[in-house]
């Protein structure tokens, strides 16, 4: 970081050999298939999400986070490494550890905010959530996911409308091991793809384009006729070399156009 971090520092549970009773929600049930690590590194995250520790903050020692959890100072100096290795914070030498500031991500293709280009235009943006679901991976969706047939997985289903007409019908499959608390979100207030732009790091990103024909259940979600065409985005997003989320996003191909621009060099023109 440029700017010297913060030194307000916050405040941790009190020395303890046994786990706390906020401790104890962290491994609850739901998270106990977790392992160690990835516990801590979802409780910081979470904090970190909620704005409980905002940039600049000062995190709890190494020392005081082994005697707060009751796990092994390998554990949680794991659960911190990696953290720093996904940006969401920094390490000072002889110092701590403090939240980073945030900073935009860097893929080769952008997710765009499909929200933000229609409020652009100076239109009306609403996004009607379907579903939000636990299910059982398909063949199709278990390898997009590299998860077994059957798997458990995260599954939402949006109507995107512009001014009160469905210009995209998303039908999204996310990683439970990558974000276990999609299915508890609420995404009255912040749409699937944003949110997890938002809180999930990505360094990698696939996007293919197909020409299709609606199936009779995606014509009538749309609010179009079964024989119009479709463009049919397929997107993907990995997080070191895992994947976070497979996500299809069908547009009629009459309300909507998928295009970018790009320099000579292959990066996206700016603006």
């Amino acid at each position: 970081m440029s700017a010297r971090p913060s030194r307000r520092t916050i405040a941790t549970a009190p020395r303890s050999a046994q786990p706390t009773k906020a401790v104890a929600a962290v491994v609850a049930a739901p998270a106990q298939a977790m392992a160690l690590y990835e516990q801590i590194k979802d409780h910081i995250s979470r904090k970190i999400q909620e704005g409980i520790w905002r940039a600049g903050d000062r995190l709890p020692s190494e020392n005081e986070l082994v005697t707060q959890f009751g796990i092994s100072r390998m554990t949680v100096n794991r659960a911190l490494r990696e953290l720093v290795e996904q940006g969401r914070i920094v390490r000072v030498a002889g110092v701590g550890s403090f939240v980073a500031e945030d900073k935009p991500q860097s893929t080769l293709l952008q997710i765009a905010n499909l929200a933000s280009e229609i409020r652009q235009r100076g239109h009306d943006y609403r996004c009607d959530v379907l579903t939000v679901e636990r299910t059982s991976a398909t063949l199709e969706v278990a390898a997009a996911l590299d998860l077994r047939t059957g798997e458990s997985v995260f599954h939402s289903l949006c109507i995107h409308r512009e001014d009160g007409l469905p210009v995209q019908l998303e039908d999204r499959h996310v990683n439970p091991r990558q974000v276990p608390q999609f299915a508890v979100q609420d995404f009255t207030l912040l749409q699937p793809s944003e949110y997890l732009v938002r809180n999930v790091p990505f360094d990698q990103i696939e996007h293919v384009v197909d020409a299709v024909m609606p199936t009779a259940e995606q014509a009538t979600l749309l609010e179009m006729s079964p024989q119009e065409p479709c463009l049919l985005l397929t997107r993907r997003t990995w997080s070191r070399g895992v994947p976070i989320t497979v996500v299809r996003c069908l547009h009629p191909a009459t309300r909507y156009r998928l295009g970018s621009r790009f320099r000579a060099d292959g990066n996206p023109v700016a603006g």
